[in-house]
């Protein structure tokens, strides 16, 4: 199984794509959707539905995932994000992939172990399950991938659950 990982943002959108056999868990594809400094709005949602598109034209996944905003942000960032995952979602959406939202409390917890663990502590772990030097890669990519490893290991309690 191929799972999607996505950390929204309107500046930056990372992705990281894994793979699931039995236990196992792999990264396929990892990196960031990154806007021109500058641009328009609509010009930052156009290239964030276009690279997605592209992404999944090259990669198929089977599920796809994204880490829910937290209402702690300032309500005009709160609204650019939501711009930000209305894209994302249409795209998945056009391209008919089950989507799953993840808090980001959640996804600290499924990876970390502890929902108020950090930034650090969870590339760690990403690294860790992965196999992955995530010294290199940013934060938007390291809590894609946290994303993509969140919905690996709940997607089978939660299918589990709605059969129930």
């Amino acid at each position: 199984m191929v799972i999607l990982g996505l950390d929204p943002g309107s500046h930056y959108t990372g992705y990281g794509f894994i793979e699931k056999q039995g236990e196992r868990l792999s990264a396929m594809d990892f990196g960031r959707i990154s806007c021109v400094k500058g641009s328009s709005i609509t010009e930052r949602l156009a290239l964030i539905a276009h690279e997605l598109d592209d992404l999944l034209l090259g990669v198929r996944p089977d599920l796809s995932a994204l880490e829910s905003p937290f209402l702690g942000q300032n309500p005009k960032s709160l609204v650019v994000l939501a711009q930000a995952r209305g894209a994302l979602l249409a795209t998945l959406g056009s391209h008919r992939l089950p989507v799953t939202e993840y808090s980001p409390a959640e996804v600290k917890s499924a990876v970390v172990g502890n929902g108020r663990a950090d930034k650090k502590q969870v590339a760690h772990m990403v690294g860790l399950t992965l196999k992955l030097d995530t010294s290199k890669l940013s934060a938007d990519t390291t809590d894609a991938l946290a994303v993509a490893i969140c919905c690996a290991l709940r997607h089978r309690f939660e299918q589990l659950a709605s059969n129930s």
